[in-house]
């Protein structure tokens, strides 16, 4: 099921830097009609100005931040053909990581893609057609060392994914996910030395992953992998798990050597 943008009513979150920033200016250059949401008012503003796009200064998680975002782009656009659930954040540790930061990555990691769907999926069986774009991370294939609350979550957002495309494809309905592995944003500035140790030397920049999206658009794959060698972790993780795990744990021996001490 591929996605032309050309002319498209596009929404995306997180659209003030980083990946969400990239994906604007390569829709926009596709010809996609775009409004841009960020909790950063000044960094959206910013984009969406250079791109003569509609800004949206907020909450793109709550059920009142997405009901009033997705309100505001049927306004705008008419028709929201994409969604780009894009805004994402890492909170670091494991299961001593606080209440809060566990609640904090259900409510942006997951559940605004679900707030999402829930404005725009009637609409879109009425008519027929929609897409929903999750920025998922590798992490939600994979796992994240160091960061239980992003890997739990980042799960869950390809499972809802998955669930979409399952249910609606017949009916019209898309739904891909993004997964790459380290991305030169913010939030791999903000992984620390541990994150910089298992992702710093392979990230690409955010304008690959927009690349690489804009082929997975125009394909239809359900999974966009920026970093290829993902497709073939996860492929090794489903046939000998037992294997994987065994890996992984190796990788966080030598990630702990790395930077003297357990990262969780």
């Amino acid at each position: 099921m591929s996605v032309v943008l050309d002319g498209a009513g596009v929404v995306i979150t997180g659209a003030g830097r980083g990946i969400g920033a990239a994906l604007a200016r390569t829709f926009a250059a596709d010809g996609a009609r775009l409004v841009l949401a960020d909790r950063d008012g000044a960094a959206v503003e910013a984009v969406a100005a250079e791109l003569g796009a509609e800004p949206v200064a907020g909450d793109a998680a709550s059920e009142d931040g997405v009901r009033a975002l997705v309100a505001r782009a049927g306004e705008t656009l008419g028709e929201i053909d994409l969604y780009c659930a894009n805004a994402g954040i890492a909170e670091h540790g494991g299961p001593e990581a606080p209440e809060e930061a566990w609640a904090r990555s259900w409510e942006v990691n997951v559940m605004a893609h679900v707030r999402a769907a829930r404005e725009l999926v009637p609409h879109w069986l009425e008519r027929g057609s929609g897409h929903l774009l999750v920025t998922a991370s590798a992490a939600g294939l994979l796992t994240n060392l160091g960061s239980a609350p992003y890997s739990v979550t980042k799960h869950g957002a390809v499972a809802f994914a998955e669930w979409l495309v399952a249910t609606y494809r017949h009916r019209g309905i898309g739904a891909q996910v993004v997964c790459p592995q380290g991305v030169r944003t913010a939030l791999l500035d903000d992984a620390g030395a541990a994150g910089q140790a298992l992702l710093g030397a392979e990230a690409i920049e955010p304008e690959d992953v927009a690349a690489a999206v804009m082929t997975g658009l125009r394909d239809g794959r359900f999974l966009i992998l920026p970093h290829p060698e993902v497709g073939e972790y996860y492929a090794r993780r489903a046939t000998d798990t037992g294997r994987w795990l065994g890996g992984m744990n190796k990788l966080q021996q030598r990630i702990e050597d790395a930077v003297g001490g357990p990262t969780s």
